[in-house]
């Protein structure tokens, strides 16, 4: 069959989790769950940040970027998981599929460049901290976060366009509960060739580059803490970054295990399992980890969260007035 979407299919089938009547209620309740943690735990991180003039540093500022990703990477996926359970049906539009799958990619490789951007930031704070605010000043971090949503949704939209190449059969069963790209590509019935190779030279690209970079300035990191002579000061050193080096270690792990499941056992529903760890999980426990670990943002938290009951008495106070 030649190239293009010869057959005019309309909608595909997403077979989600478990196809058991019984499990459903159960993974739907779980789901909202973890959905409604990672808004809510990720928009306190945000408005912790936007509200405390301190916080406002270019390590805060990537977080507050990550967080959002964050929301945005989940909501490309689960509340359609949910409103399919509800409203029991598998169905998603051709249309929306690849937009899922468009800004699934986005969002991912997103989170994946903020993450090596972070660990950069970490590197020049703990290795030159002299020249930290010049050379991570506020124009340089905004144009490195605007080149990065650029490349990305350029690179999101190279795969999407890719895939609108593709011709399908009628009736196609994803087993996923998303639209994930190479399951997508997998069931076409022309070739894919192709998109196979722009897959793997991609993964290679924007998986083990900014891995290697991330390794990289963390092995610059350890050298840096290792030439510090007093333990208070090696402590404060690594205290900067376990918060960062924690997700980064979540994030890849998570990453790694799907990869290994997927390819061990060859079951779609077990690689479809094994993925909520990086795509639900992961952005799960962010809120987690940098808020528990991180003093500066649980003051900050305490300070949005007492913010209303300081506000009120003053303006009850000054309605006492004649």
């Amino acid at each position: 069959m030649g190239p293009g979407n010869n057959t005019q299919i309309s909608e595909f089938l997403l077979l989600g989790l478990s196809e058991e009547p019984k499990l459903q209620p159960l993974i739907f309740g779980i789901f909202l769950s973890m959905y409604l943690i990672i808004v809510f735990g990720n928009l306190l991180i945000i408005l912790a940040v936007s509200s405390d003039s301190h916080l406002h540093t270019p390590m805060y500022f990537f977080l507050s970027n990550l967080s959002f990703v964050d929301i945005c990477f989940t909501s490309t996926t689960i509340p359609k998981m949910l409103w399919n359970i509800q409203t029991q049906s598998k169905v998603i539009t051709y249309e929306g599929c690849i937009t899922q799958m468009y800004f699934y990619i986005f969002f991912g490789e997103l989170d994946d460049f903020l993450l090596t951007v972070m660990a950069y930031d970490c590197f020049v704070a703990i290795c030159h901290p002299l020249h930290y605010m010049v050379i991570m000043n506020p124009r340089f971090c905004g144009l490195l976060v605007l080149i990065f949503w650029v490349i990305i949704a350029m690179y999101s939209l190279l795969h999407s366009l890719m895939v609108l190449q593709l011709s399908f059969c009628p009736d196609v069963q994803i087993p996923h509960f998303f639209c994930e790209l190479n399951q997508v590509v997998q069931l076409s019935n022309s070739d894919n060739f192709l998109n196979n190779m722009v897959i793997y030279f991609a993964a290679v690209l924007t998986g083990v580059g900014p891995f290697a970079c991330i390794l990289y300035s963390y092995s610059k990191i350890v050298f840096c803490i290792r030439g510090i002579s007093s333990a208070q000061g090696k402590y404060k050193a690594f205290s900067t970054c376990v918060s960062h080096l924690s997700v980064v270690s979540l994030f890849y792990c998570t990453a790694l295990g799907v990869y290994l499941s997927s390819a061990a056992t060859h079951s779609s529903l077990s690689s479809a399992t094994a993925s909520v760890m990086y795509t639900v999980v992961t952005p799960m426990l962010n809120p987690f980890i940098y808020s528990l670990r991180n003093k500066d943002i649980k003051r900050a938290l305490k300070r949005f969260y007492l913010m209303p009951s300081i506000k009120w008495p003053i303006v009850l106070g000054v309605k006492k007035c004649p």
